[in-house]
């Protein structure tokens, strides 16, 4: 089942409805959920109804019976245009070795059994298509390419053999990224907030069971392809994630409930064939630097266009659609 959120004036949650699986239509879903937060609080009770649309939006007859509309991701919102909470995980540890190095921070204790996690902001995700509104280019703009999970009520201290039972759906992401506050912040200890503005996200969250065999071992087996300005950046495959999402959720869940609605990301998407690109500015930037003593990739400037999407091997369709942006400089009577 593909669920998105269409922009509704008025209404910070959006207007929820159930895509087609080719993504060309939707229908209206508001008279099961008005809101995909709303479903979420309520899946069990939901789901049945909205998995009747799906068949609905899928046969092309009973869809044009229902009055279906053909599905414009330009016209969506995040699937949650804002979430009770947003957690994001470093799985990929390729990623994190990289970012100590280009930080200059020591190496984290215990990185290969215990995931690196922070709690960034949830009030204000961006739509596919929403410029991103930023104050400087001195802030040393960059994208992150992730994939995340949305949960349920999911209790405290589940095991990681559990944790996927409370998988809800699965989205694809932009982590935008200030690598500037990024050495501070991080050695604070108190966790990112100037580095992190407000993450974008693809237009179409899913259930697991739409991505077949590409979602095995808690893990979305899919390459991320990014583009900056229409030049190829990267393709790494999601599938090299050193920590589950399973182990991630455990993880986030030791010491506390996370509520129906929780995002978590799995951090940058990374491998170690410097062949493949990067999902992210930081970690080319670094592998230049080892390679030639300096990096030459400059972070973004405003007018560039960043294009990210999923696909499988043998495959060109896009699953959860695409986040295609332009960074744009903030202006508070614009915003």
């Amino acid at each position: 089942m593909k669920l998105a959120t269409l922009k509704k004036k008025g209404h910070p949650d959006g207007h929820l409805v159930v895509v087609s699986t080719d993504a060309s239509h939707c229908v209206d879903a508001s008279a099961v959920a008005p809101s995909l937060i709303d479903a979420l609080q309520r899946w069990d009770e939901v789901r049945p109804a909205l998995e009747q649309l799906a068949q609905v939006v899928n046969n092309a007859a009973d869809r044009e019976r229902l009055g279906s509309l053909p599905f414009e991701p330009d016209q969506c919102a995040a699937p949650l245009p804002r979430a009770v909470q947003w957690l994001d995980g470093s799985a990929f540890l390729n990623h994190s070795h990289l970012m100590e190095r280009a930080f200059n921070v020591p190496p984290v204790a215990n990185l290969d059994t215990i995931p690196l996690m922070y709690q960034g902001a949830s009030d204000d995700f961006l739509g596919p298509h929403d410029e991103v509104p930023l104050p400087d280019v001195a802030d040393q703009i960059d994208f992150e390419g992730e994939f995340g999970v949305v949960l349920a009520d999911t209790p405290m201290g589940v095991s990681a053999e559990e944790a996927l039972d409370y998988v809800r759906l699965v989205v694809l992401l932009n982590d935008w990224s200030l690598r500037a506050f990024g050495p501070r912040e991080a050695k604070s200890g108190f966790g990112f907030l100037q580095a992190k503005p407000s993450t974008a996200f693809a237009p179409i969250a899913l259930t697991p069971d739409e991505l077949g065999p590409d979602w095995r071992e808690g893990r979305v087996h899919l390459k991320l392809h990014t583009w900056r300005d229409g030049h190829w950046f990267g393709h790494p495959h999601a599938g090299a994630m050193h920590f589950s999402f399973a182990e991630l959720i455990a993880h986030a869940a030791r010491t506390r409930r996370l509520k129906a609605g929780t995002i978590l990301g799995s951090g940058t998407v990374s491998n170690a064939d410097p062949k493949v690109g990067s999902a992210c500015i930081a970690e080319r930037r670094m592998v230049e630097a080892v390679a030639s003593g300096s990096p030459s990739t400059p972070f973004l400037h405003f007018g560039e266009r960043v294009r990210m999407e999923a696909r499988g091997e043998q495959s060109d369709q896009s699953p959860f659609g695409v986040i295609e942006q332009t960074v744009v400089q903030y202006r508070r009577s614009q915003h």
